[in-house]
């Protein structure tokens, strides 16, 4: 049992790497991360922000982000733009959902939307606001609280 314990432990602290937050892809406007993979926001990169899930990389200047938007529920904003699943939108436990909008190198709008592990979610509004020079907009009074904690 202590064995076990001691994994847990051991990947648990594995899996905190600073700078990387733990997000799930919900849907957006980015073609490559239409499998709606797990991975890590990299936020300690000096030049951009980086959305790694196993060979995936997906890396957006710095620059270029345009907004951050942080809830508990998905943005109207992007709502044309975000496929999420019917399991996700009637889930009753509290999720944190975080929208980065941006232009891509032709300059069109883009958008990715990310449910955030609720450990790591301070943490990644602070940095995103360092990084990009950008307040995050909070959805409502609840998600202020939750992302000001």
């Amino acid at each position: 049992m202590r064995t076990i314990a001691l994994l847990v432990s051991v990947a648990a602290l594995a899996a905190a790497e600073p700078g990387a937050g733990r997000v799930e892809y919900v849907g957006g406007t980015v073609a490559a991360l239409a499998e709606r993979p797990k991975g890590r926001l990299i936020t300690t990169d000096n030049d951009f922000l980086i959305f790694q899930s196993g060979p995936v990389r997906y890396a957006v200047r710095w620059q270029q982000v345009t907004l951050l938007e942080y809830g508990q529920r998905v943005s109207r904003r992007y709502a044309m733009g975000v496929i999420v699943s019917p399991l996700l939108v009637l889930s009753k436990s509290r999720k944190h959902f975080l929208t980065v909008g941006f232009t891509d190198e032709a300059g069109a709008a883009q958008a990715m939307v990310f449910r955030v592990d609720k450990d790591d979610i301070r943490s990644l509004l602070v940095a995103l606001e360092v990084r990009t020079n950008l307040k995050v907009e909070y959805q409502d009074e609840d998600a202020r609280r939750a992302g000001k904690g």
